[in-house]
């Protein structure tokens, strides 16, 4: 299949041609990034020598016209302005934000800026999502904190109160995107944490509530703070939420298995051992370890990604087999790095 990736000088795009680059289905034939256009792959992600000898080029609709797939990694509001330009007949997956949400005014509150619609909700690893990827042919990439909260939170809801749910996460500086901030630099984070957009208006807060709120049957709500962590890549979520039956550790880790029994890509690991994001680092997996606080009756779950991996490009080709039929592990079983 023909590959198209608009936007692929950033961190999500370049592990997207990475990934891709050793896809036993998938061939990439057009690569642009507005900002580095006519610029070596290789100068901007040195790491990519598949790539040597080829540039970034300008965005053009006519280089994507005979591509089956397009991978979109843009900063958010701008998919929406191509869109309309690309072949109807392609399948996308988007990695940003412009279709992930149902609501105009949280479209409105979070973000800003017109509304585009929504697509298909694309976490692969829990249904009803997955069954309704492999019938869509336009996927909206979830975000990399919400990906590790979602996917921590949905197996308790025949257990915990998910109407309030409290998450303190950490990432990686990748998450930020690759734009030059002061805040980023390495005199600045080297060696020191800090929380951002504190008191709830971080904005996956939306599309996290709108997919446990889908799966549990009744309205989600989080108190999510972010923390940015001095490494480039990862993301460890602390999720806690009150228990509305008594259980045992051993009966949520039961739940829990029984839940991912089927996922290629979400471990719960045995009692007693706990995520680490390094293990994971490069891939699309996902660790996850629970735990019942019995002083306060609460469930308490730790998830551990790649925010680049699994939290964006790697979920984003894992929705795209299933988009095409082919196995939703193509290109993708390996495991971390875990250094």
């Amino acid at each position: 299949m023909k590959i198209g990736v608009v936007g692929a000088s950033g961190y999500a795009g370049g592990e997207l041609l990475r990934l891709l680059a050793s896809h036993p289905h998938f061939e990439v034939t057009a690569i642009t990034a507005h900002s580095n256009a006519g610029e070596q792959i290789t100068s901007v992600h040195p790491q990519l020598q598949s790539y040597a000898g080829k540039k970034f080029n300008e965005f053009s609709a006519a280089d994507f016209k005979n591509c089956d797939l397009i991978f979109l990694a843009l900063p958010h509001g701008e998919s929406a302005k191509v869109i309309a330009t690309l072949p109807t007949s392609a399948k996308i997956v988007d990695l940003g934000a412009d279709y992930r949400l149902e609501s105009a005014e949280q479209w409105s509150k979070y973000y800003g800026g017109d509304y585009a619609g929504v697509w298909t909700y694309g976490l692969a690893d829990i249904e009803p999502f997955k069954s309704l990827i492999a019938k869509s042919t336009k996927v909206a990439n979830p975000g990399c904190y919400a990906t590790s909260i979602a996917l921590g939170a949905a197996p308790s809801a025949s257990i915990a109160d998910l109407s309030d749910v409290v998450v303190v996460a950490a990432s990686g500086t990748t998450g930020a995107g690759r734009s030059a901030k002061i805040n980023l630099i390495a005199s600045e984070v080297a060696g020191s944490l800090t929380s951002y957009k504190f008191g709830g208006v971080h904005q996956h807060t939306p599309e996290i509530e709108q997919a446990l709120t889908k799966l549990s049957g009744s309205v989600a709500k989080i108190s999510f703070t972010p923390i940015l962590a001095p490494m480039p890549r990862g993301i460890l979520s602390t999720i806690t939420a009150k228990l509305t039956k008594k259980v045992s550790t051993e009966e949520v880790h039961a739940l829990y298995a029984s839940f991912f029994a089927d996922s290629q890509f979400v471990t719960v690991l045995p009692i007693g051992s706990m995520p680490k994001t390094a293990s994971l680092t490069g891939s699309n997996h996902v660790q996850i370890q629970v735990a019942v606080d019995e002083h306060t009756s609460r469930l308490v779950v730790s998830v551990a990604l790649d925010n680049l991996g699994k939290g964006a490009a790697a979920q984003a080709i894992q929705s795209a087999n299933i988009m095409c039929g082919f196995d939703e592990a193509a290109g993708l079983a390996f495991d971390g790095l875990g250094v």
